[in-house]
């Protein structure tokens, strides 16, 4: 398994491009964007994926935004749709993940997919071929702590970063 993490500063964008250069490698990308506008820090997945739906990449996918969330609840479901409308492309996921105290921050960029949920007690499918997570909160297995007590401040920060990286990936 290829996993590359960065520590946001001023070569993480181009860490988060050549990442993505090495390990995802297709012509017309299918991106989801997991996560909840109800909750700030669950709201990094569908942030990232409205901010790229701005900026209208061609022959790109984006799945997941603030106005059309795509939640752990629902993603078993929407995913089998993705695949089926997709069946030949490798599916980038986006995520918010707790972890460690000092990783909070972090951006894992791996080429495996992910198990939405983890970090509020959930065992969902493992969804996705390459994923992009940040860390945004503490696990500390208390669910107020990513869901009310993560700084909009971070969820901007780590969005500007992934989608900078993405955008670069893309040109």
């Amino acid at each position: 398994m290829n996993q590359f993490v960065f520590s946001p500063n001023e070569s993480t964008t181009k860490g988060i491009t050549d990442s993505l250069k090495k390990i995802y490698k297709t012509p017309s990308p299918v991106i989801i964007c997991v996560g909840s506008d109800l909750a700030v820090g669950d709201s990094l997945g569908p942030y990232i994926g409205s901010e790229l739906i701005k900026c209208h990449i061609k022959n790109t996918y984006v799945y997941g935004t603030l106005s059309h969330p795509i939640t752990a609840k629902e993603i078993g479901t929407v995913y089998k749709t993705i695949k089926n409308i997709h069946p030949k492309s490798k599916i980038l996921v986006i995520d918010a993940a707790v972890g460690n105290k000092e990783d909070i921050g972090v951006i894992k960029v791996t080429d495996k997919g992910i198990k939405p949920g983890l970090g509020v007690n959930k065992d969902l499918q493992l969804i996705g071929d390459v994923s992009i997570i940040g860390i945004v909160a503490e696990n500390d297995n208390a669910l107020n702590n990513i869901l009310h007590t993560t700084r909009f401040s971070l969820i901007y920060k780590l969005s500007k970063i992934i989608v900078d990286g993405i955008m670069d990936y893309l040109s």
